[in-house]
Protein backbone atom coordinates (compact mmCIF):
# COMPACT_ATOMS: atom_id res chain seq x y z
CA UNK A 1 0.00 0.00 0.00
CA UNK A 2 1.12 3.30 -0.31
CA UNK A 3 2.70 5.42 2.62
CA UNK A 4 -0.07 7.54 3.49
CA UNK A 5 -2.59 5.03 3.86
CA UNK A 6 -2.58 2.62 7.17
CA UNK A 7 -4.40 0.07 5.33
CA UNK A 8 -5.37 -1.73 2.06
CA UNK A 9 -8.77 -0.40 2.84
CA UNK A 10 -8.02 3.03 3.49
CA UNK A 11 -6.07 3.15 0.24
CA UNK A 12 -8.70 2.07 -1.50
CA UNK A 13 -11.66 4.01 -0.09
CA UNK A 14 -9.49 7.01 -0.84
CA UNK A 15 -9.41 6.61 -4.69
CA UNK A 16 -12.86 5.32 -4.62
CA UNK A 17 -14.31 8.62 -2.97
CA UNK A 18 -11.95 10.31 -4.98
CA UNK A 19 -13.23 9.17 -8.53
CA UNK A 20 -9.94 7.46 -9.35
CA UNK A 21 -11.95 4.01 -8.82
CA UNK A 22 -15.28 4.39 -9.86
CA UNK A 23 -18.10 2.14 -7.68
CA UNK A 24 -21.62 2.65 -7.10
CA UNK A 25 -23.55 4.07 -4.03
CA UNK A 26 -23.76 1.17 -2.31
CA UNK A 27 -20.77 -0.03 -1.82
CA UNK A 28 -20.11 3.99 -0.87
CA UNK A 29 -22.64 3.78 1.87
CA UNK A 30 -20.57 0.31 3.30
CA UNK A 31 -17.75 2.76 3.13
CA UNK A 32 -19.31 5.16 5.47
CA UNK A 33 -20.64 2.65 7.77
CA UNK A 34 -16.41 1.52 7.96
CA UNK A 35 -16.26 5.38 8.66
CA UNK A 36 -18.08 5.52 11.58
CA UNK A 37 -16.47 2.05 12.95
CA UNK A 38 -12.85 3.98 12.24
CA UNK A 39 -13.91 6.46 14.75
CA UNK A 40 -15.60 4.37 17.21
CA UNK A 41 -13.60 4.25 20.38
CA UNK A 42 -15.69 0.65 21.19
CA UNK A 43 -14.07 -0.75 18.20
CA UNK A 44 -10.36 -1.68 17.17
CA UNK A 45 -8.60 -1.58 13.87
CA UNK A 46 -6.46 -4.06 13.72
CA UNK A 47 -4.97 -5.04 10.62
CA UNK A 48 -2.33 -7.63 11.02
CA UNK A 49 -4.69 -10.25 10.73
CA UNK A 50 -5.98 -9.53 7.40
CA UNK A 51 -2.72 -8.74 6.21
CA UNK A 52 -1.40 -12.06 7.65
CA UNK A 53 -4.01 -13.61 5.09
CA UNK A 54 -3.05 -11.19 2.20
CA UNK A 55 0.37 -12.89 2.92
CA UNK A 56 -0.65 -16.36 2.84
CA UNK A 57 -2.86 -16.08 -0.10
CA UNK A 58 -0.15 -13.92 -2.27
CA UNK A 59 2.92 -16.30 -0.98
CA UNK A 60 0.92 -20.02 -0.98
CA UNK A 61 -1.66 -20.36 -3.49
CA UNK A 62 -1.65 -20.51 -6.97
CA UNK A 63 -3.99 -20.30 -9.88
CA UNK A 64 -5.31 -23.07 -11.56
CA UNK A 65 -7.10 -22.27 -14.45
CA UNK A 66 -6.04 -21.27 -17.71
CA UNK A 67 -4.52 -18.13 -18.59
CA UNK A 68 -3.02 -17.73 -15.03
CA UNK A 69 -2.74 -21.71 -14.20
CA UNK A 70 0.53 -22.03 -12.18
CA UNK A 71 1.12 -18.31 -11.31
CA UNK A 72 0.84 -16.97 -7.93
CA UNK A 73 -1.94 -15.56 -6.87
CA UNK A 74 -1.33 -12.17 -6.56
CA UNK A 75 -4.57 -10.13 -5.63
CA UNK A 76 -5.73 -6.82 -6.71
CA UNK A 77 -6.67 -3.51 -4.45
CA UNK A 78 -10.33 -4.33 -4.25
CA UNK A 79 -9.44 -8.33 -2.92
CA UNK A 80 -7.07 -7.00 -0.17
CA UNK A 81 -9.47 -3.90 1.21
CA UNK A 82 -12.05 -6.73 0.84
CA UNK A 83 -10.20 -9.00 2.97
CA UNK A 84 -8.65 -5.99 5.58
CA UNK A 85 -11.99 -4.92 6.28
CA UNK A 86 -13.44 -8.18 7.42
CA UNK A 87 -10.71 -9.05 9.90
CA UNK A 88 -9.53 -5.74 11.13
CA UNK A 89 -12.42 -4.60 13.15
CA UNK A 90 -12.53 -5.76 16.28
CA UNK A 91 -14.97 -5.41 19.12
CA UNK A 92 -14.51 -6.74 22.73
CA UNK A 93 -16.54 -9.91 23.32
CA UNK A 94 -18.31 -9.93 27.18
CA UNK A 95 -19.41 -13.57 27.29
CA UNK A 96 -15.68 -14.87 26.48
CA UNK A 97 -13.80 -11.64 28.12
CA UNK A 98 -11.48 -11.21 24.45
CA UNK A 99 -11.31 -9.23 21.55
CA UNK A 100 -12.90 -10.98 18.58
CA UNK A 101 -13.63 -10.22 15.03
CA UNK A 102 -16.71 -7.48 14.37
CA UNK A 103 -18.01 -8.97 10.85
CA UNK A 104 -19.68 -12.91 11.51
CA UNK A 105 -21.59 -12.47 8.31
CA UNK A 106 -21.15 -11.03 4.58
CA UNK A 107 -22.53 -10.59 1.81
CA UNK A 108 -20.52 -10.46 -1.35
CA UNK A 109 -22.53 -9.20 -4.40
CA UNK A 110 -20.40 -8.53 -7.44
CA UNK A 111 -20.43 -9.70 -10.99
CA UNK A 112 -19.56 -12.58 -12.91
CA UNK A 113 -16.02 -13.46 -13.82
CA UNK A 114 -14.42 -11.60 -11.46
CA UNK A 115 -12.93 -14.01 -9.45
CA UNK A 116 -15.53 -14.30 -6.81
CA UNK A 117 -14.89 -18.16 -6.04
CA UNK A 118 -11.07 -18.19 -6.35
CA UNK A 119 -11.23 -15.44 -3.80
CA UNK A 120 -13.63 -16.70 -1.70
CA UNK A 121 -11.78 -20.40 -1.75
CA UNK A 122 -8.29 -18.44 -1.39
CA UNK A 123 -9.83 -16.87 1.79
CA UNK A 124 -11.10 -20.05 3.82
CA UNK A 125 -7.62 -21.89 2.90
CA UNK A 126 -6.16 -19.09 4.26
CA UNK A 127 -8.60 -19.49 7.07
CA UNK A 128 -7.62 -22.58 7.48
CA UNK A 129 -4.26 -22.06 8.05
CA UNK A 130 -3.99 -18.87 9.79
CA UNK A 131 -7.07 -19.59 11.88
CA UNK A 132 -7.11 -21.55 14.93
CA UNK A 133 -6.40 -25.50 15.15
CA UNK A 134 -9.80 -27.29 14.53
CA UNK A 135 -10.80 -25.40 12.61
CA UNK A 136 -13.50 -26.54 10.31
CA UNK A 137 -15.14 -24.99 6.97
CA UNK A 138 -17.96 -25.86 5.17
CA UNK A 139 -18.32 -24.87 1.23
CA UNK A 140 -21.91 -24.80 0.16
CA UNK A 141 -24.36 -24.05 -2.39
CA UNK A 142 -27.72 -24.60 -3.82
CA UNK A 143 -26.57 -28.16 -5.99
CA UNK A 144 -23.73 -29.95 -5.15
CA UNK A 145 -22.11 -29.55 -8.51
CA UNK A 146 -22.21 -25.25 -7.63
CA UNK A 147 -20.75 -26.17 -4.44
CA UNK A 148 -17.65 -28.48 -5.54
CA UNK A 149 -16.67 -25.19 -7.81
CA UNK A 150 -15.47 -23.92 -4.46
CA UNK A 151 -14.47 -26.96 -2.75
CA UNK A 152 -12.35 -27.97 -6.15
CA UNK A 153 -10.62 -24.37 -6.32
CA UNK A 154 -9.65 -24.91 -2.36
CA UNK A 155 -8.52 -28.18 -3.47
CA UNK A 156 -6.30 -26.91 -7.14
CA UNK A 157 -4.50 -24.17 -4.66
CA UNK A 158 -3.73 -26.80 -2.85
CA UNK A 159 -2.09 -28.96 -4.49
CA UNK A 160 -0.35 -26.25 -6.74
CA UNK A 161 1.42 -25.25 -3.51
CA UNK A 162 4.53 -28.02 -2.27
CA UNK A 163 4.45 -26.20 0.91
CA UNK A 164 0.41 -26.73 1.03
CA UNK A 165 0.64 -29.98 -0.16
CA UNK A 166 3.07 -31.90 1.57
CA UNK A 167 1.14 -31.17 5.03
CA UNK A 168 -2.15 -31.68 4.04
CA UNK A 169 -4.53 -34.48 2.65
CA UNK A 170 -7.52 -34.87 0.33
CA UNK A 171 -10.08 -38.36 0.41
CA UNK A 172 -13.40 -38.42 -0.49
CA UNK A 173 -14.81 -36.80 2.39
CA UNK A 174 -12.93 -33.68 2.51
CA UNK A 175 -9.65 -31.52 2.75
CA UNK A 176 -7.12 -32.57 6.07
CA UNK A 177 -3.75 -31.81 7.51
CA UNK A 178 -1.43 -34.20 7.96
CA UNK A 179 0.96 -35.66 5.31
CA UNK A 180 0.91 -39.74 5.30
CA UNK A 181 4.72 -40.07 4.80
CA UNK A 182 4.79 -37.82 8.14
CA UNK A 183 3.05 -39.02 10.19
CA UNK A 184 5.14 -38.37 13.17
CA UNK A 185 5.39 -35.11 13.30
CA UNK A 186 3.19 -33.17 16.12
CA UNK A 187 2.74 -29.64 14.85
CA UNK A 188 -0.41 -27.92 14.12
CA UNK A 189 -0.46 -28.97 10.86
CA UNK A 190 0.15 -32.68 11.84
CA UNK A 191 -2.40 -35.42 11.91
CA UNK A 192 -3.56 -34.05 15.50
CA UNK A 193 -5.20 -31.09 13.93
CA UNK A 194 -8.58 -32.37 13.27
CA UNK A 195 -9.99 -29.23 11.36
CA UNK A 196 -10.95 -29.91 7.72
CA UNK A 197 -12.81 -28.43 4.68
CA UNK A 198 -15.74 -29.92 3.13
CA UNK A 199 -18.52 -29.52 0.54
CA UNK A 200 -22.61 -29.20 0.68
CA UNK A 201 -25.41 -28.76 -0.83
CA UNK A 202 -28.82 -26.97 -0.13
CA UNK A 203 -30.54 -30.43 -1.17
CA UNK A 204 -28.16 -32.68 0.82
CA UNK A 205 -29.88 -33.99 4.18
CA UNK A 206 -28.98 -34.18 7.63
CA UNK A 207 -26.95 -30.28 8.27
CA UNK A 208 -27.99 -30.29 11.38
CA UNK A 209 -25.67 -31.33 13.95
CA UNK A 210 -22.91 -30.06 12.63
CA UNK A 211 -20.32 -27.88 14.55
CA UNK A 212 -18.44 -25.78 11.70
CA UNK A 213 -16.17 -22.57 12.46
CA UNK A 214 -16.63 -21.30 8.36
CA UNK A 215 -19.96 -21.40 6.08
CA UNK A 216 -19.09 -19.96 2.91
CA UNK A 217 -22.40 -20.14 0.60
CA UNK A 218 -22.08 -19.65 -3.31
CA UNK A 219 -24.22 -17.94 -5.83
CA UNK A 220 -27.24 -17.95 -3.19
CA UNK A 221 -29.47 -16.44 -5.91
CA UNK A 222 -31.05 -19.63 -7.35
CA UNK A 223 -32.03 -20.11 -3.74
CA UNK A 224 -36.05 -20.19 -3.23
CA UNK A 225 -36.19 -20.08 1.05
CA UNK A 226 -33.35 -20.12 3.71
CA UNK A 227 -33.90 -24.02 3.94
CA UNK A 228 -30.39 -24.57 2.90
CA UNK A 229 -28.37 -21.79 4.52
CA UNK A 230 -29.92 -21.86 7.88
CA UNK A 231 -28.84 -24.90 9.08
CA UNK A 232 -25.03 -23.72 7.88
CA UNK A 233 -25.52 -20.48 10.25
CA UNK A 234 -26.77 -22.40 13.41
CA UNK A 235 -23.97 -24.92 13.00
CA UNK A 236 -21.91 -21.67 13.69
CA UNK A 237 -23.10 -20.90 17.02
CA UNK A 238 -20.82 -22.74 19.52
CA UNK A 239 -18.03 -20.86 17.93
CA UNK A 240 -16.16 -17.56 19.34
CA UNK A 241 -15.46 -16.24 15.90
CA UNK A 242 -17.79 -17.76 13.10
CA UNK A 243 -17.53 -16.38 9.82
CA UNK A 244 -20.28 -16.59 7.51
CA UNK A 245 -20.28 -15.68 3.87
CA UNK A 246 -22.64 -15.05 1.06
CA UNK A 247 -21.23 -14.95 -2.31
CA UNK A 248 -23.25 -14.34 -5.66
CA UNK A 249 -24.31 -12.33 -8.35
CA UNK A 250 -28.13 -11.40 -9.19
CA UNK A 251 -30.47 -13.97 -10.34
CA UNK A 252 -33.75 -14.84 -11.85
CA UNK A 253 -35.29 -16.49 -8.87
CA UNK A 254 -38.64 -14.16 -7.66
CA UNK A 255 -39.26 -13.94 -4.32
CA UNK A 256 -36.18 -15.86 -3.76
CA UNK A 257 -33.97 -16.12 -0.90
CA UNK A 258 -31.61 -13.44 -2.30
CA UNK A 259 -34.76 -10.90 -2.35
CA UNK A 260 -34.83 -11.01 1.12
CA UNK A 261 -31.64 -10.79 1.80
CA UNK A 262 -30.85 -8.13 -0.79
CA UNK A 263 -33.88 -6.02 1.04
CA UNK A 264 -32.33 -6.64 4.01
CA UNK A 265 -28.95 -5.41 2.76
CA UNK A 266 -30.20 -2.36 1.45
CA UNK A 267 -31.94 -1.46 5.05
CA UNK A 268 -28.44 -1.63 6.72
CA UNK A 269 -26.65 0.84 4.18
CA UNK A 270 -29.95 2.81 4.70
CA UNK A 271 -29.73 2.67 8.21
CA UNK A 272 -32.97 1.54 8.86
CA UNK A 273 -31.78 -2.06 9.98
CA UNK A 274 -29.01 -2.25 12.79
CA UNK A 275 -27.25 -5.23 12.05
CA UNK A 276 -23.70 -4.21 13.06
CA UNK A 277 -21.97 -8.00 12.84
CA UNK A 278 -23.00 -7.90 9.04
CA UNK A 279 -20.83 -6.51 6.37
CA UNK A 280 -22.27 -5.53 3.06
CA UNK A 281 -19.99 -5.88 -0.14
CA UNK A 282 -21.86 -5.00 -3.42
CA UNK A 283 -20.16 -4.00 -6.56
CA UNK A 284 -23.73 -2.80 -7.87
CA UNK A 285 -24.81 -0.53 -10.86
CA UNK A 286 -26.72 2.88 -9.95
CA UNK A 287 -29.09 2.57 -12.78
CA UNK A 288 -29.68 0.28 -15.52
CA UNK A 289 -29.33 3.75 -17.89
CA UNK A 290 -25.74 4.57 -17.24
CA UNK A 291 -24.83 0.92 -18.43
CA UNK A 292 -26.37 1.31 -21.56
CA UNK A 293 -24.40 5.00 -21.99
CA UNK A 294 -21.07 4.85 -20.69
CA UNK A 295 -19.19 1.83 -20.42
CA UNK A 296 -16.87 3.30 -18.03
CA UNK A 297 -19.36 2.74 -15.79
CA UNK A 298 -19.23 -1.05 -16.46
CA UNK A 299 -16.91 -1.31 -13.53
CA UNK A 300 -18.97 -0.77 -10.86
CA UNK A 301 -20.45 -3.93 -10.39
CA UNK A 302 -17.15 -5.58 -11.98
CA UNK A 303 -13.86 -3.93 -9.77
CA UNK A 304 -12.02 -6.93 -11.90
CA UNK A 305 -12.49 -5.65 -15.23
CA UNK A 306 -9.50 -4.96 -17.11
CA UNK A 307 -7.41 -7.03 -14.75
CA UNK A 308 -9.16 -10.18 -14.47
CA UNK A 309 -12.37 -9.77 -16.45
CA UNK A 310 -11.86 -9.06 -20.20
CA UNK A 311 -13.22 -5.72 -21.63
CA UNK A 312 -13.68 -7.86 -25.23
CA UNK A 313 -15.88 -10.29 -23.64
CA UNK A 314 -17.70 -7.67 -21.68
CA UNK A 315 -18.41 -5.59 -24.88
CA UNK A 316 -19.48 -8.51 -26.90
CA UNK A 317 -21.74 -9.78 -24.69
CA UNK A 318 -23.66 -5.97 -24.89
CA UNK A 319 -23.53 -6.19 -28.55
CA UNK A 320 -25.40 -9.43 -28.75
CA UNK A 321 -27.82 -7.72 -25.79
CA UNK A 322 -28.74 -5.30 -28.00
CA UNK A 323 -30.37 -8.06 -30.82
CA UNK A 324 -31.32 -10.98 -27.82
CA UNK A 325 -33.84 -10.59 -25.52
CA UNK A 326 -32.34 -13.69 -23.33
CA UNK A 327 -29.31 -12.45 -23.20
CA UNK A 328 -29.62 -9.10 -22.47
CA UNK A 329 -32.23 -10.24 -19.24
CA UNK A 330 -28.67 -12.42 -18.42
CA UNK A 331 -26.22 -9.91 -18.56
CA UNK A 332 -28.33 -7.31 -16.76
CA UNK A 333 -28.56 -10.05 -13.80
CA UNK A 334 -25.30 -11.24 -13.98
CA UNK A 335 -22.88 -8.75 -15.10
CA UNK A 336 -24.60 -5.66 -13.73
CA UNK A 337 -26.25 -7.04 -10.84
CA UNK A 338 -29.62 -5.72 -12.38
CA UNK A 339 -32.55 -7.62 -10.79
CA UNK A 340 -34.64 -8.73 -14.02
CA UNK A 341 -38.24 -9.93 -13.56
CA UNK A 342 -38.69 -13.64 -14.36
CA UNK A 343 -41.36 -13.11 -16.32
CA UNK A 344 -40.82 -9.98 -19.23
CA UNK A 345 -42.54 -9.86 -22.31
CA UNK A 346 -40.45 -11.88 -25.07
CA UNK A 347 -41.47 -9.91 -27.86
CA UNK A 348 -42.55 -6.51 -29.25
CA UNK A 349 -44.95 -5.79 -31.61
CA UNK A 350 -42.95 -5.32 -34.46
CA UNK A 351 -41.51 -8.93 -34.06
CA UNK A 352 -44.51 -10.14 -33.65
CA UNK A 353 -47.06 -8.57 -36.91
CA UNK A 354 -46.30 -9.64 -40.10
CA UNK A 355 -46.95 -7.27 -43.13
CA UNK A 356 -49.81 -8.02 -45.05
CA UNK A 357 -48.02 -9.38 -48.19
CA UNK A 358 -46.99 -12.35 -45.79
CA UNK A 359 -50.43 -14.27 -45.78
CA UNK A 360 -50.88 -17.09 -47.48
CA UNK A 361 -53.61 -19.53 -48.38
CA UNK A 362 -53.27 -23.16 -46.85
CA UNK A 363 -53.74 -24.43 -50.37
CA UNK A 364 -50.23 -23.09 -51.24
CA UNK A 365 -49.34 -26.08 -49.03
CA UNK A 366 -51.05 -28.88 -51.06
CA UNK A 367 -48.93 -31.72 -51.02
CA UNK A 368 -46.02 -30.80 -48.74
CA UNK A 369 -44.12 -32.26 -45.99
CA UNK A 370 -45.03 -30.55 -42.41
CA UNK A 371 -43.65 -31.07 -39.08
CA UNK A 372 -46.89 -31.06 -36.44
CA UNK A 373 -46.45 -29.58 -32.95
CA UNK A 374 -49.40 -29.80 -30.02
CA UNK A 375 -49.80 -28.45 -26.51
CA UNK A 376 -52.22 -30.19 -24.92
CA UNK A 377 -52.99 -28.38 -21.16
CA UNK A 378 -53.28 -30.55 -18.54
CA UNK A 379 -56.09 -28.98 -16.94
CA UNK A 380 -58.26 -29.58 -20.02
CA UNK A 381 -57.86 -25.93 -20.62
CA UNK A 382 -57.22 -24.11 -24.19
CA UNK A 383 -54.78 -26.98 -26.43
CA UNK A 384 -53.44 -25.95 -29.92
CA UNK A 385 -52.77 -27.96 -32.46
CA UNK A 386 -50.30 -26.63 -35.58
CA UNK A 387 -48.91 -27.57 -38.76
CA UNK A 388 -45.24 -26.14 -39.73
CA UNK A 389 -44.00 -25.94 -43.61
CA UNK A 390 -41.22 -24.56 -44.77
CA UNK A 391 -41.05 -22.67 -48.46
CA UNK A 392 -38.70 -20.49 -50.30
CA UNK A 393 -36.41 -19.91 -46.95
CA UNK A 394 -39.42 -19.45 -44.97
CA UNK A 395 -41.57 -20.87 -42.38
CA UNK A 396 -45.11 -20.94 -42.79
CA UNK A 397 -47.76 -22.24 -40.26
CA UNK A 398 -51.09 -23.14 -39.23
CA UNK A 399 -52.39 -23.62 -36.16
CA UNK A 400 -56.47 -24.74 -34.66
CA UNK A 401 -56.89 -24.02 -31.29
CA UNK A 402 -59.68 -26.47 -28.90
CA UNK A 403 -61.10 -26.10 -25.56
CA UNK A 404 -64.09 -27.31 -23.34
CA UNK A 405 -67.55 -25.49 -23.13
CA UNK A 406 -67.21 -25.30 -19.30
CA UNK A 407 -64.21 -23.16 -19.66
CA UNK A 408 -66.03 -21.06 -21.37
CA UNK A 409 -68.54 -19.76 -18.45
CA UNK A 410 -65.17 -18.83 -16.25
CA UNK A 411 -63.87 -16.09 -19.20
CA UNK A 412 -64.48 -12.43 -18.26
CA UNK A 413 -66.90 -10.82 -20.74
CA UNK A 414 -63.97 -9.15 -22.53
CA UNK A 415 -62.48 -12.74 -23.61
CA UNK A 416 -65.90 -14.35 -23.98
CA UNK A 417 -66.28 -11.57 -26.71
CA UNK A 418 -63.04 -12.24 -28.29
CA UNK A 419 -63.47 -16.42 -27.69
CA UNK A 420 -66.97 -16.47 -29.18
CA UNK A 421 -65.79 -14.49 -32.36
CA UNK A 422 -62.58 -16.86 -32.45
CA UNK A 423 -65.18 -19.80 -32.31
CA UNK A 424 -67.36 -18.06 -35.04
CA UNK A 425 -64.62 -17.75 -37.26
CA UNK A 426 -63.51 -21.83 -36.57
CA UNK A 427 -60.54 -20.58 -34.81
CA UNK A 428 -61.28 -22.87 -31.86
CA UNK A 429 -62.85 -25.88 -31.53
CA UNK A 430 -65.32 -26.55 -28.69
CA UNK A 431 -65.67 -30.06 -27.08
CA UNK A 432 -68.73 -30.87 -24.63
CA UNK A 433 -68.12 -31.30 -21.30
CA UNK A 434 -65.24 -30.47 -18.88
CA UNK A 435 -62.49 -31.49 -21.17
CA UNK A 436 -61.03 -31.36 -24.50
CA UNK A 437 -61.89 -34.34 -26.55
CA UNK A 438 -58.20 -35.11 -27.77
CA UNK A 439 -59.92 -36.89 -30.76
CA UNK A 440 -60.82 -33.85 -32.66
CA UNK A 441 -57.01 -32.73 -32.27
CA UNK A 442 -56.59 -36.16 -34.40
CA UNK A 443 -59.15 -35.24 -36.33
CA UNK A 444 -57.40 -31.94 -37.20
CA UNK A 445 -54.21 -33.31 -38.66
CA UNK A 446 -56.25 -36.03 -40.52
CA UNK A 447 -58.41 -33.63 -42.51
CA UNK A 448 -54.89 -31.85 -43.29
CA UNK A 449 -53.93 -35.31 -44.87
CA UNK A 450 -56.87 -36.32 -46.37
CA UNK A 451 -58.12 -32.80 -47.93
CA UNK A 452 -54.59 -31.10 -48.55
CA UNK A 453 -52.39 -34.23 -49.04
CA UNK A 454 -50.19 -33.04 -46.58
CA UNK A 455 -47.74 -35.43 -44.87
CA UNK A 456 -46.20 -35.03 -41.35
CA UNK A 457 -42.55 -35.88 -40.80
CA UNK A 458 -42.88 -35.55 -37.18
CA UNK A 459 -45.26 -33.80 -34.79
CA UNK A 460 -43.86 -33.01 -31.08
CA UNK A 461 -46.20 -33.50 -28.37
CA UNK A 462 -45.81 -32.31 -24.63
CA UNK A 463 -45.20 -34.18 -21.37
CA UNK A 464 -49.02 -33.49 -20.70
CA UNK A 465 -50.32 -34.97 -23.67
CA UNK A 466 -52.04 -38.24 -23.38
CA UNK A 467 -50.81 -41.50 -23.60
CA UNK A 468 -53.98 -42.58 -25.05
CA UNK A 469 -54.37 -39.99 -27.78
CA UNK A 470 -50.76 -40.39 -28.75
CA UNK A 471 -51.38 -44.14 -29.35
CA UNK A 472 -54.09 -42.96 -31.58
CA UNK A 473 -51.90 -40.70 -33.59
CA UNK A 474 -49.77 -43.62 -34.32
CA UNK A 475 -52.54 -45.70 -35.27
CA UNK A 476 -53.24 -42.84 -37.86
CA UNK A 477 -49.15 -43.65 -39.52
CA UNK A 478 -48.34 -40.25 -37.96
CA UNK A 479 -44.90 -40.52 -36.34
CA UNK A 480 -45.00 -38.99 -32.41
CA UNK A 481 -42.21 -37.43 -30.89
CA UNK A 482 -41.86 -36.44 -27.41
CA UNK A 483 -40.65 -32.88 -26.45
CA UNK A 484 -40.29 -32.00 -22.71
CA UNK A 485 -41.71 -27.94 -21.82
CA UNK A 486 -38.07 -27.97 -19.86
CA UNK A 487 -34.82 -25.68 -19.99
CA UNK A 488 -32.54 -27.67 -22.32
CA UNK A 489 -35.53 -28.65 -24.87
CA UNK A 490 -37.40 -25.27 -25.37
CA UNK A 491 -34.32 -22.94 -25.09
CA UNK A 492 -33.01 -23.21 -28.48
CA UNK A 493 -36.41 -23.32 -30.53
CA UNK A 494 -37.56 -20.37 -28.42
CA UNK A 495 -34.11 -18.19 -29.46
CA UNK A 496 -34.62 -19.39 -33.08
CA UNK A 497 -38.29 -18.69 -33.37
CA UNK A 498 -37.42 -14.98 -31.78
CA UNK A 499 -35.10 -14.86 -34.71
CA UNK A 500 -36.94 -16.03 -37.47
CA UNK A 501 -39.50 -13.18 -35.97
CA UNK A 502 -37.37 -10.67 -35.97
CA UNK A 503 -36.62 -11.16 -39.56
CA UNK A 504 -40.33 -12.07 -40.73
CA UNK A 505 -39.05 -15.67 -41.48
CA UNK A 506 -41.83 -16.79 -39.97
CA UNK A 507 -45.79 -16.32 -41.55
CA UNK A 508 -48.40 -17.09 -39.30
CA UNK A 509 -51.44 -14.93 -41.57
CA UNK A 510 -51.52 -12.57 -39.25
CA UNK A 511 -53.63 -14.69 -37.11
CA UNK A 512 -55.56 -12.65 -34.33
CA UNK A 513 -55.44 -16.13 -31.89
CA UNK A 514 -51.77 -16.67 -32.76
CA UNK A 515 -50.60 -13.32 -32.28
CA UNK A 516 -52.50 -13.15 -29.01
CA UNK A 517 -50.57 -15.90 -27.62
CA UNK A 518 -47.14 -14.33 -28.95
CA UNK A 519 -48.46 -11.11 -27.29
CA UNK A 520 -49.31 -12.79 -24.02
CA UNK A 521 -45.44 -14.88 -23.75
CA UNK A 522 -43.04 -13.64 -21.65
CA UNK A 523 -39.30 -15.14 -21.27
CA UNK A 524 -37.24 -16.66 -18.12
CA UNK A 525 -33.91 -17.67 -18.23
CA UNK A 526 -32.02 -19.35 -15.59
CA UNK A 527 -28.32 -19.22 -14.62
CA UNK A 528 -27.05 -21.36 -17.25
CA UNK A 529 -28.33 -18.71 -19.93
CA UNK A 530 -31.31 -21.01 -21.10
CA UNK A 531 -34.52 -19.58 -21.63
CA UNK A 532 -38.29 -20.61 -21.37
CA UNK A 533 -41.64 -19.48 -22.45
CA UNK A 534 -44.30 -18.18 -19.55
CA UNK A 535 -47.20 -15.90 -19.20
CA UNK A 536 -46.42 -12.34 -18.64
CA UNK A 537 -47.06 -11.19 -14.86
CA UNK A 538 -50.28 -10.00 -14.11
CA UNK A 539 -51.42 -12.10 -17.02
CA UNK A 540 -51.87 -15.33 -15.54
CA UNK A 541 -55.55 -15.78 -17.22
CA UNK A 542 -53.85 -14.99 -20.40
CA UNK A 543 -52.94 -18.29 -22.88
CA UNK A 544 -49.72 -18.91 -24.59
CA UNK A 545 -50.71 -22.69 -25.70
CA UNK A 546 -50.22 -20.68 -29.45
CA UNK A 547 -46.33 -19.82 -28.82
CA UNK A 548 -45.65 -23.02 -27.13
CA UNK A 549 -46.69 -25.20 -30.39
CA UNK A 550 -44.48 -23.03 -32.74
CA UNK A 551 -41.49 -23.67 -30.37
CA UNK A 552 -42.28 -27.19 -29.38
CA UNK A 553 -42.27 -27.21 -33.38
CA UNK A 554 -38.74 -25.67 -34.01
CA UNK A 555 -37.49 -27.96 -31.59
CA UNK A 556 -38.99 -31.18 -34.05
CA UNK A 557 -37.65 -28.98 -36.88
CA UNK A 558 -33.96 -28.38 -35.54
CA UNK A 559 -33.73 -32.16 -34.48
CA UNK A 560 -34.65 -33.29 -38.03
CA UNK A 561 -33.50 -30.25 -40.09
CA UNK A 562 -31.70 -32.61 -42.42
CA UNK A 563 -34.52 -34.69 -43.55
CA UNK A 564 -36.91 -31.89 -43.30
CA UNK A 565 -35.16 -29.61 -45.93
CA UNK A 566 -34.15 -32.87 -48.18
CA UNK A 567 -38.06 -33.50 -48.25
CA UNK A 568 -38.98 -29.85 -48.54
CA UNK A 569 -36.73 -29.35 -51.39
Amino acid sequence: MSAPFASWLHEYMSLCRSGEILVGQELLQTFDILDEHLRDPNIRFEPEDGNKRIKFIEEKCRHFEAPYAGKPFKLVLFQKAFITALHAFKIFEEEIQRWVRLFQDVLFVVGRKNGKTPLIGAMNLAEFFCGPEGIKILCSSNDYEQASLMFDAINAMREESPSLEKVTRKNLTGIYFGNPKRRKKNSKFSYRNKGHIKKISAKTGAKEGRNIAVGAADEVHEMKDNSGVMPIRQSLSTQDEPLYYELTTEGFTNDGYLDGRMVEARQVLSRELHRPRWLVWMYTQDSEQEVWQDERTWVKSNPGLGTIKKWSFLRGMMEESKTNKATRIFVLAKDFNIKQNNAAAWLTMDDIVNSKDQTFDLEEMRGRVAIGGVDLSKSGDLACARALFLKDGKKFTVSQYFIPESKLSNLSKEDLEKYKEWIRQDRITVSPGNENDFRLVSAWFVKLVKDYGIRFLKIGYDKWSAVYWVKEMEEYGFDMVRVAQDWAPMSEPMKLVEADLKSDLIHYNNDGLDRWCLENTAITVNSKMEQMPIKVQGKEDRKIDGAVTLIVSYRVYIDNRSDFLRLCA
